[in-house]
């Protein structure tokens, strides 16, 4: 027990119960009644001692104590490789875990220097043995060691203390004090003289911004009332993303490996180009202000991840992987988005190996304008038994397509049957791991050539497994069917949702004899009054990213969650997936859990909006939030969420689903949403798709009001503990390693991963830091 400031009471961590309860407002009556003064959080002031400045829900900031903590297993599925396969996996998870240091610059400034301390300290000791350490010197409690364990945890899963999942800062639950106690005292570090001094270094730079929660830190976003992101610096704006924007399309250049740098007077413009090499371009003046691109942006991590990639070629299984990889080497060295493209080509027609990857800038979430790729690699085994069931799925897809609510003249005139599997990944490094994957997303490729789907089920069977406790929000005579079928109805929808969902659908560009001869069959929109839907159709260059911007990713989500709870009553989709008792005429179980899914995951998706910004912080949230208003105002008893009170005595409401209008009120509300959301993606008509699917995704005070229900009643999302590949270089071997489900395992895993000091990681971080202050 501490001695405090101000007389001996409660230590900072026993008080966590009463203050994660509480608002900023509240915060000094709890202290004041605990007795412990709010001057005792630390060195440097804790948010609690920001109290009476403004109510601030603590609990969506800080991690809970009992956030589950599971571990992926794959060592089963990697024994089973060759050496060769196993020498290819290691060499690529290894350019994706050297990749994965990228997200912490493109997360938040302070994430390098925290990612440097954890790295520094717990490569020092392991964490069971530093939590000892530090209590036994009496800098922190056992509680306080247990919080640290906790926050460094998530901030590894994350890879950076902003949730990959909902884009919102997270502080740590003790002290800046003890903190600082666990980590120099647990690890040791302070009785070598270098290690103090690099301690102390990454200490000073990452301490203020790891507790800070001022209003623009709390989430991503772009510009000084909207949030922050290192995609830009610091002084940019919106405006200043759409100017970028254009001039890139101008030059015919992709913002997937890019990010913008504003110089501090407003008058040039840097575009910084992810690569090994380094290189300028002069400048060009465009639209009154002068760009330049500058290229070298992340060198020596884009140089690492080259040179693992280049070590994998001579372990690949066929000429398509050495093309590939020979591809991506040339694309991570010069910065060329033209050559990953042609990677993606060969990858494409790498049709069902033993061991799967995919690399590179590919998702677009986290960018604010939605159009800059997050860093994300994988390597992963291919689970054959299961993928036998998505290749049905494949092999019925152009009949299934024809289900499809919209005209055929809005469907691809080819369906080009991808490859589908299902994987048990081995390294998956980014900020989050997903639980099925349909890409490439260049629009090019997935319309004339294909695309690849990827189910990961050793992610699946960890994310979505039946816990013991009720599930919030669903009805009593409806939990034990929910719990029993939930992962079921999930891999379905996973598996519909990226095939026919995001491999669905056609583009009409400006210009060209596709789009002429659409044009002059005089299509008209029924639904419309027989509006006449003639355009406005693509740009030249424009992409379905450039073209609809940030509400590009939510409004794809929606499209494709819209598909598989749409096709999911058919029952040739059952059969697929093994329901083979599917009766014509009548709901089947994993039908109905499936639509129940998605009407409580529209719910609890209000936790995902933010009402100071009234903006959405997740595409996927705010795309399930859609579908339950549509199928809130397709009317007729449908869905009805009910108010009740909890047997804890508090607020709570309960979603029902009326399983016998499923396939009439249900389907038809789907089917017309989801035809519009086509048309319009179709025609590129950016202003009628982004106002109707802008409106739906509104937040109105009824909506409000049962945010305030869900956030109280919010759970903690699991944090997934990835095993390390390793390789004996003498020997030619490589083996595997999973690691203990606890936040200790989490610590492990990372140290196992990564040296203790990355002095190239830390020149980045220093080289851009005073650009990316907000």
């Amino acid at each position: 027990m501490r001695a405090l400031r101000r007389g001996a009471s409660k230590p900072w961590s026993l008080l966590q119960p009463q203050i994660r309860r509480a608002t900023m407002a509240s915060m000094a009556d709890v202290c004041a009644r605990t007795g412990v003064p709010v001057q005792w959080v630390g060195d440097l002031p804790h948010p609690a001692e920001e109290a009476g400045k403004e109510a601030v829900d603590m609990s969506i900031y800080t991690i809970p104590m009992d956030t589950p903590v599971v571990g992926l297993k794959a060592t089963d599925a990697f024994n089973m490789l060759t050496e060769d396969e196993k020498a290819y996996a290691y060499y690529i998870g290894r350019a994706s875990w050297d990749g994965a240091k990228i997200c912490l610059l493109q997360t938040s400034p302070e994430s390098v220097p925290i990612f440097s301390l954890f790295q520094l300290c717990f490569g020092s000791r392991p964490a069971a043995e530093m939590a000892a350490a530090a209590t036994a010197a009496g800098g922190c409690t056992e509680a306080e060691a247990k919080q640290a364990l906790m926050f460094a945890a998530a901030f590894y899963g994350n890879m950076g203390n902003y949730k990959s999942f909902g884009d919102t800062k997270f502080i740590p639950l003790n002290s800046p004090r003890s903190m600082k106690a666990f980590l120099l005292d647990g690890s040791g570090v302070g009785g070598d003289a270098e290690k103090k001094g690099l301690f102390e270094k990454y200490w000073e730079a990452a301490c203020p911004r790891m507790y800070g929660l001022t209003p623009r830190q709390r989430q991503l976003g772009l510009g000084e009332k909207s949030g922050l992101t290192t995609y830009f610096t610091a002084n940019c704006e919106e405006v200043d993303a759409d100017l970028a924007t254009k001039f890139l399309e101008s030059k015919g250049v992709s913002a997937y490996n890019t990010r913008l740098f504003k110089s501090a007077d407003g008058k040039q413009y840097t575009v910084k180009v992810a690569s090994s090499e380094k290189r300028t371009v002069p400048p060009a003046a465009f639209g009154g202000k002068e760009f330049s691109f500058e290229y070298g942006d992340h060198a020596p991590l884009m140089a690492r991840i080259a040179e693992n990639l280049a070590k994998a070629i001579p372990h690949a299984a066929n000429e398509h992987q050495r093309s590939m990889l020979k591809e991506y080497v040339t694309s991570f060295t010069e910065g060329c988005i033209d050559a990953h493209k042609e990677g993606s080509r060969h990858w494409i027609k790498d049709a069902g190996p033993a061991v799967e990857s995919y690399i590179g800038f590919i998702e677009s979430y986290r960018d604010p304008s939605g159009l800059r790729g997050e860093w994300e690699g994988f390597a992963a085994c291919v689970n054959k038994e299961v993928s036998k069931k998505f290749q049905l799925l494949v092999d019925k897809a152009e009949e299934l397509l024809k289900l499809m609510p919209w005209a055929e003249v809005f469907e691809k005139k080819e369906f080009q049957k991808p490859d589908f599997t299902s994987l048990e990944v081995l390294a998956f490094g980014s900020s989050g791991v997903p639980a099925g994957i349909n890409i490439p997303n260049y629009d090019d490729i997935r319309q004339n050539e294909g695309f690849k789907n990827v189910s990961l089920g050793n992610v699946l069977q960890a994310s979505y497994g039946a816990g013991d406790k009720p599930v919030t929000f669903v009805a009593e005579n409806d939990q034990a069917l929910f719990k029993k079928l939930k992962g079921e109805a999930f891999e379905l929808q996973v598996g519909v949702h990226e095939l026919l969902g995001h491999g669905s659908g056609r583009l009409y560009h400006r210009n060209t004899a596709d789009t002429a001869a659409y044009v002059a069959k005089g299509f008209k929109d029924e639904v419309e009054g027989d509006r006449p839907l003639d355009g406005p159709f693509y740009a030249d260059g424009a992409t379905w990213d450039s073209t609809f911007g940030k509400a590009a990713s939510p409004y794809e989500e929606c499209r494709a969650e819209c598909s598989g709870i749409y096709l999911s009553l058919e029952k040739a989709v059952l059969d697929v997936f093994g329901h083979t008792d599917a009766v014509a005429g009548e709901m089947h179980d994993i039908t109905y859990i499936n639509w129940l899914l998605m009407v409580r995951a529209g719910l609890v998706g209000l936790e995902f909006y933010t009402p100071e910004t009234q903006a959405w912080r997740q595409a996927h949230m705010n795309a399930r939030y859609v579908i339950l208003r549509v199928l809130l105002e397709a009317g007729e008893g449908l869905v009805r969420i009910e108010s009740k009170t909890h047997e804890d005595g508090e607020a709570t409401v309960e979603v029902h689903l009326a399983r016998d209008k499923i396939a009439t009120v249900g389907k038809a509300a789907i089917g017309k949403f989801l035809n519009k959301l086509q048309i319009y993606k179709s025609l590129g008509d950016v202003e009628r798709g982004n106002a109707m699917f802008g409106g739906y995704s509104q937040v109105p005070e009824d909506m409000l009001a049962l945010r305030k229900v869900v956030m109280a009643r919010k759970e903690p999302r699991k944090l997934l503990i990835q095993p390390h590949m390793s390789r004996d270089d003498a020997a030619g071997t490589c083996a595997i390693q999973e690691f203990p489900e606890a936040p200790e395992g989490m610590v492990a895993s990372f140290a196992a991963r990564y040296p203790a000091v990355d002095a190239a990681l830390w020149d980045l971080y220093t080289q851009e830091a005073a650009a990316m202050d907000a």
